[in-house]
């Protein structure tokens, strides 16, 4: 399982350290936020532990209302469920005793001026992507029309080139040559670069090329959810799929379903309007709308 140290949502966060900075090398293991609540009270088996335990208004304005042996009790219970930090929010002034008993403890103590609400939704989204499962696969990542789209195919079949006409209609570059896809539920792939890549497209004949100083920033997008896997194959003859709708095939990469359409490639044929067009109708499709249940409907009503 892949960890994060409290160091690492520190820089990213700009969060200040009030204390524990000896400590910022600590694991995180959970990939979730709490605000204490019952934690305040006792120690209760059926509440998760290891979580990054959040401060704010609401816990600091009633720490601040207890006596200082008062509050460090409260403290003491949440510590009891071995947060690897704890964090206030809004800029507000700490409670009596949390730096020093947090200090006993070795619990680094952090600040933000971010409001708990904006800070629990970055630090979840941030911890979760971070912590995901990957895997990386060989193939090119595309954005296209809004929707994460892997082409894959063997090495020399034209997936570079092919997302290089796609940036010139206005899409965008995600990783070439190496895709790394992080799992973020049980329906979420989350398709990215390896950092080495980031930017770079290599054309055979060509070179490689950086689309954002060619092209701009418009060209590039740093990650996007996959929503279709399409393979780009050698032209078979006699092999042509005519059917009105083409059965759905799905591919699982880490137990996640993906679906799965495969495009011949032939002399002549526009595989990146045939990708664009893939893309819109399965977005169609997820909008309830099918273009052969319509079709059907008319030929119905023509039938005296």
């Amino acid at each position: 399982m892949k960890t994060i140290t409290i160091e690492e949502i520190v820089k990213s966060f700009s969060l200040e350290v009030l204390s524990g900075h000896d400590q910022l090398h600590r694991i995180i293991k959970k990939s979730k936020v709490r605000r204490p609540g019952l934690e305040f009270m006792d120690k209760f088996d059926f509440i998760a532990t290891e979580h990054i335990q959040i401060l704010g208004k609401n816990e600091v304005n009633y720490l601040h209302m207890l006596t200082f042996e008062e509050c460090k009790l409260r403290i003491a219970n949440i510590v009891q469920y071995a947060p690897p930090c704890i964090i206030i929010t809004s800029q507000q002034e700490e409670p009596l005793g949390l730096i020093q008993y947090c200090t006993e403890e070795q619990i680094p103590v952090l600040r933000t001026r971010d409001s708990t609400s904006e800070l629990s939704a970055k630090l979840d989204a941030y911890v979760v992507k971070a912590m995901a499962p990957e895997i990386a696969i060989h193939g090119v990542c595309v954005n296209v029309s809004g929707m994460g789209i892997l082409l894959r195919g063997k090495s020399g079949v034209g997936k570079s080139e092919t997302a290089h006409t796609l940036i010139g209609r206005g899409h965008r570059l995600v990783a070439d040559d190496v895709v790394v896809l992080k799992k973020l539920s049980p329906q979420t792939l989350l398709g990215t670069h390896d950092e080495n890549s980031k930017e770079f497209l290599a054309l055979r004949s060509i070179g490689l090329l950086n689309v954002v100083r060619l092209y701009g920033r418009a060209a590039f997008q740093d990650e996007t959810r996959i929503a279709l896997d399409i393979e780009l194959t050698k032209w078979k003859e006699n092999d042509l799929n005519n059917e009105l709708e083409q059965e759905t095939k799905f591919v699982e990469y880490m137990d996640v379903q993906i679906p799965h359409i495969q495009i011949q490639l032939q002399p002549g044929r526009d595989i990146a309007g045939l990708i664009e067009a893939a893309a819109n109708n399965w977005y169609l499709k997820q909008q309830g709308y099918s273009a052969v249940e319509e079709f059907m409907k008319r030929i119905e009503s023509d039938t005296p």
